[in-house]
């Protein structure tokens, strides 16, 4: 069987495209994870199959690259919005469904700004915070993101005793460069690597910011990939909505599988 497949990157988070409007694509674990793999296929963070949807523009389904069905990837998404816009699936302004809910998004050149999730339910410690922002996120702060171990303290978090049974955590590593300005590194379950930016990651790190500084909206969050900024609201119950995640989303280039 042959497939064609397209390479999308959002900051650096790097994602297979499938247009599997058709539903044909043979979905394994195995075979997701083998697509991925930076030696032996096409190498991403994730695979994501772009589907039909009766109530929407289209269905978004996002695997990790170990090949297991992921929660919601806010870079992924951002992609997914310009592979269908390059697919003639809609024009400026769309609908979609991903595994958390409806999504909105608009385009302008190569900008996507793409509405995320509200966000209500926040754990807010001394040296962390941890939330859901279509992904669960645990938000620490340094002195020097350069210098820290995301690697191996991230992992230590994500299979830790008390976020690791429940299904683990990314981890986010965050240092304040001035006002309304952050830098970002990022642990990434389902890589179980440091990626080179996570859209759900900064869309936390900056709500967080407003938490402990008072920042207003937008704030910049520069990733090892490039510059994103996050937009909000917030309710007068302390909830957050109307939350955008902005930034580019480039083609890379496409090609056929053989499986």
């Amino acid at each position: 069987m042959t497939i064609e497949f397209f390479k999308y990157q959002g900051t650096g988070n790097d994602f297979v495209m499938i247009d599997d409007r058709n539903q044909q694509f043979p979905v394994s674990k195995e075979l997701i994870a083998s697509i991925c793999h930076r030696r032996f296929g096409v190498g991403a963070d994730g695979l994501i199959l772009l589907q039909n949807d009766e109530a929407y523009d289209f269905r978004m389904v996002y695997f990790n690259a170990d090949g297991g069905e992921g929660s919601m990837c806010g870079n992924g998404g951002r992609c997914v919005v310009q592979f269908a816009s390059d697919l003639g699936v809609f024009s400026k302004k769309t609908r979609f469904i991903a595994v958390d809910g409806e999504h909105e998004a608009t385009i302008s050149g190569d900008i996507i700004t793409l509405k995320m999730s509200g966000v209500k339910d926040l754990e807010r410690y001394d040296e962390f915070d941890f939330m859901n922002t279509g992904s669960p996120h645990y938000v620490t702060y340094v002195d020097d993101v350069n210098e820290a171990d995301v690697v191996g303290i991230g992992s230590e978090i994500r299979y830790g005793t008390v976020y690791g049974p429940k299904g683990g955590t990314n981890v986010n590593f965050v240092e304040i460069i001035e006002e309304n300005h952050l830098s970002v590194r990022t642990y990434e379950r389902g890589v179980e690597d440091e990626t080179f930016s996570c859209g759900t990651g900064v869309t936390a790190c900056a709500l967080s910011a407003h938490l402990r500084k008072g920042w207003g909206s937008p704030i910049k969050v520069e990733t090892i990939g490039g510059t994103l900024q996050v937009a909000f609201s917030k309710t007068n119950s302390g909830e957050f909505s109307d939350i955008y995640l902005i930034g580019p989303a480039v083609k890379v280039f496409s090609g056929t599988l053989t499986v």
